[in-house]
Parts: structure tokens; C-alpha cells; sequence
């Protein structure tokens, strides 16, 4: 009896340990979709961290890129997607935030959807003006702005773009009117500014440094906190007098809203130990970028200060369009 006894609490720990074991999270490879085709930013961001997180978390880390509607269809798709940590998604957060106010209908809340897993970079914004607008500082501009209503123009990556809204909330920090002119992407922009067919462009600084340095456009201000280290001798945009305009695109790591808490800390961790490599580092710093990876909780309020904000920007852009 005792044998017999012995028998079933050799197997019942075996069993137990067996499934233990087998709800260890992770068990197989995790999936990083980015919404975005290969090769801009937020796929730099995501190939910087996942290859490091595979190392901190036993497991491979996959980056697929699910590209389409201004980066919704690979929002949607991880909104939908099992609840298990197996599927996340590392989104350009204003982008995300800008979807959600100003798009009539969408299929997803991404207020309600997803939870914060962990910041991957931060990375400011420039203000560029071209060669032939007669203006050398920040305040030079807005007064010239301010004596052309509604003459000089900013491009952006497109209606409803990062750039589009940094350009809106400059106006409205500034009470300039600047007419906005729309591009497909930032290239043509960029590429109107340097031939003096626009005026300005508040962009990400790897797509203004090189034209800069070579004299062809004038960058006025940098909208970090703090002076760019690629960009030394350029002011803050507080620093050349424009107070409470801190703008910057903030990529981040999110999961399905009900994904276990428990995944959602080991990715976090994960996250964290990468963005201590200095290799990590250094590939941000080329982006223009700072590795800024935190906790769930800090990744939350960092979402929900995005939605704040361009919320706030695009009603009153909107507002402002229809008195117009």
C-alpha cells in the first residue's frame, strides 16, 4: 500500500512539473509585426531590439512587417490577434495616436486594444526652413510668418502624417497661419524644401542632417528637451523662444490589451537588457534616436499622453479648417 501510495506522488509530481514546465511563457518563437514596410525607422527600431530579446528570453523573436492604411492594417491585425504574447506590435505611437482621432471609423480602439510592453527609441524632430526664406533663428521665422498669413507653407509626409500634426501644433503654439502642403512620404518633401518650393518642414533629424550640412536648408530647432548630440550648435525650440512645443516620434512595444501580465513583464525585461547594449545604443544614435525602453506602467502613460496630445491637435486643426 505504502508502494502503491509512493507511486501516485512520484507521478503526481511528475505531472505537476510536466506542466509546469509547459506553461512557461515563452515555449515558442514570438512575432513582432511592424505596419510599416521594411526599412524605415519603426523596422529599424524593431530589428534593433528583437534579435537581443531573443537572447534574454530563450526564444526567437520574428519581425514581419504587415504593411498598409498608414500603418491600421498591422495595428488591426495584433488588436485581433490571440491574447497569448505571442503576437505584438511595435508601432510609431503619434502615428497611432493621430489613426485614432482622426479616422471616422476603425476597427480596433487603440486606447482599449493594446498594453503598453515597453518604449523601443525616442526621436525629435527638426525644424527645417529652406535656403530662400529670409530667416536665420526660430523667432525670425515666426515673425516673418506671422507678417504673411496664410503665404508660406510647411510639407509633410502626408495629411494626417507625424510631420502633418508637429507642423499643425507648431502653428497653434506659434499663432502662425502656414498653409500645409501634403506629400506621399517625407522624400518629396524634403526634396521641395531643398528647391525652395515650400517654405518649411518639421521632420525627423536623419532626414534633414545631411542637407543641413551641406548647406542646402537651414535647421532652426530641434523639439527635444534637450540639444540633439548630432546637432550640437542647434537650439531647443524653448531655447530659441518657443515655449511648450516638445515634440517627438516615440516608437514603442504593445500587446493585446489581455495578453497575460505575466508575458507582458518578461517582454518588458526583455526589452530593458537590450536597450543596455551598447550596440543597441549606437544604432539608435544613428537614427537620431535615444534607446529609451521602460516599464508596462511607464510605456501606458507615455500612450496615453500621445492620444492626449494629438487628440487635442487634430480637433483643433479641424476646427480651425472648418472656420476656414
Amino acid at each position: 500500500m505504502r508502494r502503491f501510495a509512493r507511486g501516485v506522488l512520484v507521478a503526481a509530481a511528475a505531472a505537476w512539473m510536466c506542466a509546469a514546465h509547459a506553461g512557461e511563457w515563452p515555449d515558442r518563437p514570438i512575432r513582432m509585426i511592424v505596419p510599416y514596410p521594411p526599412g524605415g525607422a519603426t523596422d529599424v527600431a524593431a530589428r534593433l531590439y528583437a534579435q537581443h530579446m531573443g537572447d534574454y528570453l530563450k526564444q526567437t523573436v520574428v519581425v514581419e512587417n504587415k504593411a498598409g492604411a498608414g500603418g491600421e492594417l498591422g495595428a488591426e491585425y495584433v488588436a485581433h490577434a490571440p491574447a497569448d504574447g505571442y503576437t505584438v506590435l511595435m508601432g510609431a505611437l503619434g502615428s497611432l495616436a493621430i489613426n485614432a482621432a482622426m479616422l471616422e471609423k476603425q476597427n480596433y480602439s487603440f486606447a482599449k486594444d493594446y498594453k503598453g510592453v515597453s518604449v523601443a527609441i525616442t526621436m525629435p524632430m527638426a525644424l527645417a526652413i529652406s535656403t530662400k526664406v529670409p530667416a536665420h533663428t526660430l523667432a525670425e521665422f515666426v515673425a516673418l510668418a506671422r507678417q504673411r498669413p496664410g503665404k508660406m507653407t510647411f510639407g509633410s509626409a502626408g495629411t494626417g502624417s507625424s510631420q502633418h500634426m508637429a507642423g499643425e501644433l507648431f502653428k497653434q503654439v506659434t499663432g502662425t497661419d502656414i498653409l500645409h502642403v501634403p506629400y506621399r512620404g517625407s522624400g518629396p518633401a524634403v526634396t521641395d524644401l531643398l528647391g525652395g518650393q515650400i517654405d518649411m518642414v518639421i521632420e525627423t533629424l536623419p532626414a534633414l542632417i545631411p542637407h543641413a550640412r551641406s548647406g542646402k536648408i537651414r535647421i532652426l530647432a530641434v523639439s527635444a528637451t534637450e540639444r540633439a548630440p548630432s546637432l550640437p550648435d542647434v537650439p531647443t525650440f524653448a531655447e530659441a523662444g518657443v515655449k511648450g512645443y516638445t515634440v517627438a516620434t516615440t516608437y514603442a512595444l504593445l500587446a493585446p490589451a489581455a495578453a497575460p501580465p505575466a508575458a507582458i513583464e518578461k517582454l518588458s525585461l526583455a526589452m530593458q537588457q537590450a536597450g543596455k547594449l551598447p550596440s543597441v545604443k549606437e544604432g539608435a544614435q544613428k537614427l537620431g534616436a535615444v534607446a529609451a525602453p521602460g516599464s508596462p506602467a511607464a510605456t501606458d502613460q507615455t500612450v496615453a499622453r500621445e492620444i492626449k496630445t494629438w487628440g487635442e491637435v487634430v480637433r483643433r486643426s479641424t476646427q480651425h479648417s472648418i472656420q476656414h
